[in-house]
């Protein structure tokens, strides 16, 4: 059966679909923090980020049709999101990417492709612009490298349900179940400062891209995707119909063969 979600109505309701049953998980105490991850299915490795306020299991749409098409899936909740802890830093793109890092050296996984989306893609970005020697490509949706690249948010019923299901899910998962305002602000002023890449620090990057953008995203302006486009050598520009921020979530198949389309290029050579 096909799912659609275009409103968020099933996500508020009931989140995404679990792991699969055989999913291994792990702690990974790194940097002040301690770090939940997961591996399920054979092949090469695809590490999905989350977004912004989430956690890993916001990607139950996409880890069995990885495995179905022969890849891996390896599932981290970012430091303070989910399941991961975090100490009294203030959140970093580059404090996560050393995590996701860290996560890829417990696994005695050298290189990996990477999936992000928003908050997620930024980690992916920044870990590959230190670390190409690691990064096999990077699937980079619906995300900024720079401020201005962002919208000015206007709330509608969309965001409301998704930011219900955050609460949800932050109360049931977290080690501090009472701290999602205090976890908001502080996700919410990394947002708004960080990334800040110029355009000469994305035409250093060195690892296959793909800018991918649901065409009425709410938060990251089409412009901002298109330069991201031109600025990183080689990289490819989706944009995907009907859909937005969510869109993962919204439409899991048109997603979902977006993704496998650039995974496939990337693994045929």
């Amino acid at each position: 059966m096909t799912i659609e979600d275009l409103e968020l109505s099933l996500f508020d309701a009931s989140g995404a679909p679990p792991l699969p049953p055989d999913a291994i998980e792990g702690l990974l105490e790194h940097d002040g923090a301690r770090i939940w991850y997961a591996t399920c299915g054979d092949g090469p490795a695809v590490i999905l980020l989350h977004g912004g306020l989430g956690h890993a299991g916001n990607w139950g749409y996409q880890t069995p049709a990885l495995i179905d098409a022969g890849f891996s899936a390896v599932l981290i909740d970012s430091r303070g999101h989910g399941r991961s802890t975090r100490d009294n830093r203030p959140y970093s793109y580059h404090l996560m990417a050393s995590d996701v890092l860290a996560v890829m050296d417990a696994l005695n996984l050298k290189t990996a492709y990477f999936a992000g989306w928003s908050d997620g893609a930024c980690t992916a970005l920044v870990l590959a612009s230190l670390h190409p020697e690691r990064s096999d490509g990077v699937f980079f949706f619906a995300c900024n490298m720079d401020p201005s690249g962002a919208k000015e948010m206007q709330p509608d019923s969309i965001i409301d349900r998704c930011f219900s299901r955050h609460r949800q899910d932050y109360a049931a998962l977290s080690a501090t179940p009472e701290d999602f305002e205090n976890f908001v602000a502080a996700v919410s002023e990394m947002m708004r400062t960080q990334p800040n890449y110029s355009t000469d620090d994305l035409r250093a990057i060195r690892v296959p891209v793909e800018i991918v953008l649901g065409e009425d995203d709410e938060f990251i302006k089409r412009e901002h995707a298109v330069y991201l486009m031109h600025s990183i050598p080689g990289a490819t520009l989706t944009i995907l119909p009907g859909v937005s921020h969510f869109a993962p979530l919204q439409r899991p198949a048109l997603f979902n063969q977006a993704l496998l389309r650039f995974l496939d290029r990337l693994r045929a050579g």
